[in-house]
This record gives structure tokens, C-alpha cells and sequence, in this order.
């Protein structure tokens, strides 16, 4: 058994691939493979390819054994993957998630570098999805944690709740998150961004995210908050999103959807010893 680990920009994962694997994964196998003590460690595990009409397939969990819709840096990541793996020669090609297909453009010969068509933003409380009356949700007050905070809550397949500060930091972050994620307001939890606007091309983060807990960087985080400052009137339509991790470029055409350009880099492979394949096993 083998993992291939990439990041981009900090977010890391472990592409998981059912052609040089065969054990099942569940939701105790996926937690102890991530766990950064007991097992490889990452954001999470990227399964495939599986190939449906010709079209790569990729299944997205989290750490904690639950699985995402999509993830920005997901897509990007398993892309790399399939150029080095030697699953795609072309260009252009299309991914598929369980949120929904994706297009991909690498920009340059290695893969690295790639442009992401990832959807259209939605800002409807029922696609989302958000308690309550169908409306849409947009600078809207909810209470976390007995304080109110002016939420603008969208999806791109998956869902994001973004919170306007005037400053924000990781131990914020970690503060608020865990009191939006499981917040009553949304009955499939949600991945949370604080956002502080620089300019109106640059915005800065922090993420916390669903099933994952704070991270350093999220490609549909970057996308979902730079869509908020949008249909804010806070940014123009190219934005450069800043995380700890790093930063990466998001374009919001007239229609509310998005793409997205950013770097991957591969770690490298990590081959499970008989022992630990023994441990996983008995899960």
C-alpha cells in the first residue's frame, strides 16, 4: 500500500489511488492515515481515479472520515497527480467531484501551475444549504457563541460561511470556527472564513474548515470569500487572495461564476509497512 502526499500552499493531501490499493477505506482508516501522530498526516485523502465515460473521478474526504463535495486545493492536487501518474496528457480536461465537474488548464510543462474552472457561485440559502426561509444570504446577522456577527454564506459546491472583520487571526479562527461549523444555522455543518479586504484586489483570510479544523490555505475558501467581497461591492473582479499558506489568484466573471489559478508541489510517496497495513486492517 502506498499514499502519494502533495500541498498546495500548506493544505496538504494524500492521494489514495484504487489501482495500486486495494483496502477499503472507512471512516477509521481515513483517521488514523491522517493523523499527524499515529499516521502519514494531511487534510485529508483524495481516492481515485475512477473513470466514468472517460472523465477522472475523485472522491474527497476529510480527516475526519467524512466526506467534502469539492475542494479547491483538492482539485488541484489530484490533477497534479494525474499528469504524474501518467493518467492525462492533455492541456485542458475535465474533473469530476461530487459537488460538480471542474476544468482544468495546466499553465505550464511540469503541472504545477494550473487555472480551474470550479462553478458558479450560489448565494441561495436552500442549495447551501441554511435554515430558515428560502432567500438569499448575504450580510445577514446570525449568532455564534451568544455574539452576533454579519455572515454572508455561499457554496460552490460545497458550503462556506464568511464573516467581515476588521482583523483576523488564526487563534480567532480557531475560536469562532468550531461555533459556526456545527452552528444550528446550517444542517450540514459548514467551512468557515473570516475575511479582512486589503484593497480591492487583495483580501486576506483565515479557514476553518469542515471535517478538517483550521487550515493554511483552501482553494474553495479562496473562492467562496473572494465571491462574498464581490457580491459585497468590496473587491473588483480579480482578486488576490492572501493565506497563511500562501496566496492565489480568483476571477468572477459577470454570471457569479469563478476561476481559480494557483500552484501545487508533490511531496512525495509513502509505502505503509506490513505492521501498520495490519493496524489499518483491523479497523
Amino acid at each position: 500500500m502506498e499514499v502519494h502526499k502533495y500541498h498546495a500552499l500548506g493544505n496538504d493531501y494524500l492521494v489514495y489511488d484504487p489501482k495500486t490499493n486495494v483496502m477499503e477505506l472507512n471512516e477509521e482508516r481515513i483517521r488514523l492515515i491522517c493523523d499527524r501522530h499515529f499516521g502519514v498526516g494531511s487534510d485529508g485523502i483524495l481516492c481515485g481515479p475512477v473513470f466514468r465515460n472517460g472523465t477522472p473521478s475523485v472522491r474527497i474526504y476529510n480527516p475526519d472520515g467524512s466526506e467534502a463535495e469539492k475542494s479547491g486545493s483538492g482539485v488541484r492536487i489530484f490533477s497534479k497527480y494525474l499528469k504524474d501518474a501518467g493518467y492525462v496528457f492533455d492541456r485542458q480536461f475535465t474533473l469530476s467531484t461530487i459537488g460538480g465537474d471542474v476544468d482544468v488548464e495546466f499553465l505550464n510543462e511540469s503541472g504545477d501551475v494550473m487555472k480551474v474552472f470550479m462553478g458558479t457561485l450560489t448565494f441561495q440559502s436552500s442549495k447551501i444549504p441554511v435554515a430558515g426561509a428560502d432567500r438569499i444570504v448575504v450580510d445577514e446577522p446570525m449568532e455564534f457563541g451568544g455574539n452576533i456577527y454579519r455572515a454572508t454564506c455561499v457554496s460552490i459546491g460545497n458550503p462556506h460561511c464568511v464573516i467581515p472583520m476588521d482583523e483576523i487571526d488564526k487563534q480567532h479562527a480557531c475560536e469562532l470556527g468550531p461555533l459556526v461549523e456545527n452552528s444550528e444555522h446550517f444542517p450540514n455543518r459548514i467551512n468557515m472564513q473570516l475575511l479582512k479586504v486589503l484593497d480591492r484586489q487583495n483580501i486576506q483570510i483565515e479557514i476553518y474548515e469542515r471535517g478538517a479544523g483550521y487550515t493554511l490555505a483552501s482553494g474553495t475558501s479562496s473562492c467562496a470569500t473572494a465571491g462574498a467581497a464581490h457580491r459585497l461591492g468590496l473587491v473588483d473582479d480579480r482578486v488576490t487572495v492572501h493565506m497563511p499558506g500562501g496566496t492565489i489568484e480568483i476571477e468572477i466573471l459577470p454570471d457569479e461564476s469563478v476561476y481559480m489559478t494557483g500552484r501545487v508541489h508533490r511531496v512525495g510517496v509513502t509505502t505503509f509497512s506490513p505492521e501498520y497495513e495490519a493496524d489499518l486492517l483491523a479497523l
